[in-house]
């Protein structure tokens, strides 16, 4: 029986994990579970529910690769928002696997990209991609997550970061309001408490000036679909600014990106907010916000800025690292 690939995307909400058959481009997908993620004491016994269900011994699986919402030092993580550590060598050794690693979760998202099919995004930006240019991946969902993918002598390596936790830099007296108000919450302002779920929650506070005609309790897990789908829908004015304000931020802080990395190959928006709200996406604002950096605005102007709609991408990433071990 030939060995197949386990690949996984360990996130603050939920995990994914999949089985893959390797594959000399792509791998490919036999079977994807998710996982509340907070229901689960660990790792290893949200593999074991995934093998259950799936009818798999994990004797079939030749290499395991996990993306995860945090920063990989010594094959161990402490997830950011999540209490858990996971650390390879012990799923390693629970479950006897030949080959395990962990990697960042935008770092994995960033070996699936070179991948993706047409189909599998939408263009906000068509530039002109350079050949040989970095590629930055920025992901908002539960969390912030960014990642290069740095040309080194003709091949393209994704490379973890956690920008997501750099300091934010309001542009706009909107911003500047909002920086204030989580400074009095928090002490300081990073950029992930602007831009991924939390974030909407945060802009939401100080965007409405009367009662909001969407929501009425922030601590529903539903809330920031909440907002936003009010928003889209033209339904409450204070839940409109607050989608306007986080795309502007999510813009700028894309732009921010692109200019770290120089990404004249290209930027990828992932994360589960993105396709949610993608005519907020489409309507200017955003590619503004990105491209507003002089001196530098027409570099910004010619990088392609696409959105990725497959909801797995960070699965299939870290699919794609593993079957590279399966194809050497």
């Amino acid at each position: 029986m030939p060995k197949l690939l386990l690949a996984g995307d360990i996130g603050g909400t939920k995990t994914l994990l999949g089985l893959f058959e390797p594959a000399p481009r792509r791998p490919r997908l036999l079977d994807a579970r998710s996982f509340a993620t907070l229901e689960y004491s660990d790792l290893n016994e949200i593999i074991d529910a995934f093998l259950t269900q799936t009818g798999q011994r994990p004797d079939r699986v030749a290499a395991a690769s996990f993306g995860v919402a945090g920063p990989v030092i010594d094959e161990a993580a402490d997830l950011t928002n999540v209490p858990w550590r996971v650390d390879a060598r012990h799923v390693r050794k629970h479950f006897d696997f030949e080959r395990v690693v962990l990697l960042n979760d935008l770092q994995a998202m960033a070996y699936g990209v070179s991948v993706l099919d047409d189909s599998e995004v939408v263009v906000l930006q068509k530039g002109e991609p350079q050949p040989g240019g970095n590629i930055a991946i920025i992901a908002a969902g539960t969390g912030l997550g960014e990642a290069l993918l740095h040309d080194i002598e003709g091949r393209r390596v994704p490379s973890p970061s956690e920008g997501g936790h750099a300091d934010f830099a309001a542009r706009t007296e909107r911003e500047f309001a909002l920086a204030r108000d989580l400074i009095r919450r928090y002490g300081r302002v990073d950029v992930e408490h602007v831009i991924s779920g939390r974030g909407l929650l945060n802009i939401h506070r100080v965007s409405h000036r009367s009662p909001c005609l969407a929501l009425t309790d922030l601590d529903d897990p539903t809330a920031p679909a909440i907002i936003t789908t009010a928003a889209l829908e033209r339904r409450c004015p204070g839940c409109i600014e607050t989608l306007d304000t986080f795309v502007d931020a999510y813009g700028a802080e894309a732009g921010n990106l692109a200019l770290r990395s120089v990404s004249t190959g290209g930027v990828f928006i992932g994360g589960g907010i993105a396709p949610k709200i993608l005519p907020a996406l489409q309507n200017g604002a955003f590619m503004r916000a990105f491209c507003e950096k002089p001196p530098l605005d027409a570099m910004l102007r010619a990088m392609p800025v696409k959105v990725i709609l497959n909801e797995q991408a960070g699965l299939l990433g870290a699919a794609v690292f593993a079957n590279s071990w399966s194809l050497t």
